[in-house]
C-alpha cells in the first residue's frame, strides 16, 4: 500500500513539475520586446569650454608726478563715479610754479602793451613788437604747461568701476609712472574661451551671417549665471600649438555678481543638422565600443557596432553603424543572446523619444 502511495505521489509531482515548465516556456514565449528606429531630425548640442572672465574695462591706475602721496579718497573695493578723485599727490611744488608761471605771464603782458603802445606811435620797430608778442605766448604756454603738472597731482576715475587693492600707502613717496591701483568697469563681461578647428567649422557654417549666438555661463560653484551671454568676436587667428581659435562671449552684469580674473565654463549649444538620433539605452558597451541589437527581417536580433557623433541627455548622434530602417532593441537588452529569434513590438520613433528628457527640437 505504501508503495502505491508513493508511486501515485511521485506521478502527481512529475505531473505538476511539467505542467509548471510548459507554463514558463510558454510565458517567455509571449513576451513582447520593444523595438524602434533611428530617428532623422536637427537638433543641438552642448559643448562645454573652460573660460576667463575680464572686465569690459580693467585698466591700472598709474601716478602722473612725482611726490609723495598725500590723500586717499576711496577704499578698496568701493564703486566709484567717472571723474572721482581717488589719489592725491602733494600739490605744493606744481602750485608755486603755477603761480611764478601766472606772474611771468602778467610781466609778459605788461611788456608787450608796452611795446605796443610805442608802436603805434612809431617809436619802435614792428620787429620789436613781434618779439614782445611772442614772449607773451610763450608765457602763457608755460602756465598752460604748469597748471597740466598741477592736475596730474590728482588722479581720478576716467570711468565708473570698482577700485582694486592699493600698491601704495598714504604718505609714500611716489614715482612718476608707479602703479597705484586699478580700476574695472563690471557693467558687462567679456568671458574668452577656446574652441578646436572642427567646432568652429561647424559653427561658422550653422551661424548665419550677422547673427549672435547665445552662449551660457556655468559659474565655479557649479550654477549657471542668469544671464545669457552672446559671442561677439572670434580672433583673427588659429593657435598652431593647440588647433584652438579664441571666441569672446559678452554678458551682461547688472548686479555685479561676475568680476575681473574669475573663471568658469561657456556653455555653447551646436547645431546638428539631419542628425541620426537614437536613446542612450538602447546601446550597450563592448571594450570601449558601442553596439546597438539589430532585428533582421526574420526576426533574429544581431549586434551592430556604430560610431557616435554627438551625445546628449538620453540621446545619442550616430554617425555610422546603422540608418533610418533599421529595427533596433529599444529595451530588455540584458534578456537577449545574439542570434536570438524574438516577438517585436514596434515604436514610433518620435514616441520612443518624447518619453525621454531631451533637449531635442
Amino acid at each position: 500500500m505504501k508503495r502505491i502511495l508513493m508511486l501515485m505521489s511521485l506521478g502527481a509531482l512529475l505531473w505538476h513539475t511539467s505542467c509548471t515548465t510548459q507554463g514558463e516556456e510558454k510565458h517567455e514565449e509571449e513576451v513582447e520586446f520593444l523595438v524602434t528606429s533611428p530617428a532623422r531630425m536637427d537638433t543641438t548640442i552642448t559643448e562645454e569650454y573652460v573660460c576667463q572672465i575680464h572686465s569690459i574695462n580693467h585698466i591700472e591706475l598709474r601716478a602722473q608726478e612725482r611726490g609723495y602721496l598725500e590723500k586717499i579718497f576711496v577704499d578698496e573695493g568701493q564703486y566709484v563715479r567717472k571723474g572721482q578723485l581717488l589719489f592725491q599727490i602733494m600739490p605744493k611744488l606744481y602750485e608755486a610754479e603755477l603761480q611764478k608761471a601766472k606772474a611771468e605771464v602778467s610781466f609778459a603782458e605788461i611788456e608787450y602793451q608796452n611795446t605796443k603802445s610805442l608802436a603805434d606811435r612809431d617809436v619802435v620797430a614792428p620787429n620789436e613788437l613781434a618779439m614782445a608778442k611772442a614772449k607773451l605766448d610763450k608765457a602763457k604756454a608755460e602756465e598752460a604747461l604748469a597748471e597740466v603738472h598741477l592736475q596730474f597731482t590728482e588722479i581720478r576715475a576716467p570711468f565708473d568701476g570698482i577700485i582694486d587693492r592699493f600698491h601704495v600707502r598714504l604718505g609714500s613717496l611716489v614715482e612718476e609712472g608707479e602703479l597705484l591701483s586699478n580700476l574695472s568697469d563690471n557693467s558687462k563681461m567679456w568671458v574668452y574661451y577656446n574652441v578646436p578647428e572642427a567646432e568652429y567649422l561647424d559653427y561658422k557654417s550653422n551661424v548665419q551671417r550677422d547673427s549672435l549666438m547665445k552662449v551660457g555661463l556655468l559659474m565655479a560653484n557649479n550654477k549657471m549665471f542668469e544671464f545669457p551671454g552672446v559671442v561677439e568676436t572670434i580672433e583673427a587667428d588659429f593657435n598652431h600649438e593647440t588647433g584652438n581659435i579664441p571666441f569672446r562671449a559678452t554678458f551682461p552684469n547688472p548686479k555685479g555678481l561676475l568680476r575681473h580674473g574669475e573663471t568658469g565654463n561657456i556653455i555653447m549649444g551646436v547645431p546638428l543638422d539631419n542628425a541620426l538620433i537614437i536613446p542612450q539605452k538602447a546601446t550597450f558597451e563592448v571594450l570601449d565600443k558601442k553596439y546597438v541589437y539589430v532585428l533582421g527581417e526574420d526576426n533574429i536580433i544581431r549586434s551592430k557596432p556604430i560610431t557616435i557623433a554627438a551625445e546628449l541627455p538620453h540621446i545619442y548622434a550616430v554617425q555610422e553603424g546603422i540608418d533610418v530602417n533599421d529595427k533596433i532593441l529599444l529595451e530588455g537588452l540584458r534578456l537577449v543572446r545574439e542570434n536570438e529569434e524574438i516577438k517585436s513590438k514596434f515604436v514610433e520613433p518620435a514616441k520612443a523619444l518624447s518619453e525621454l528628457d531631451l533637449y531635442a527640437e
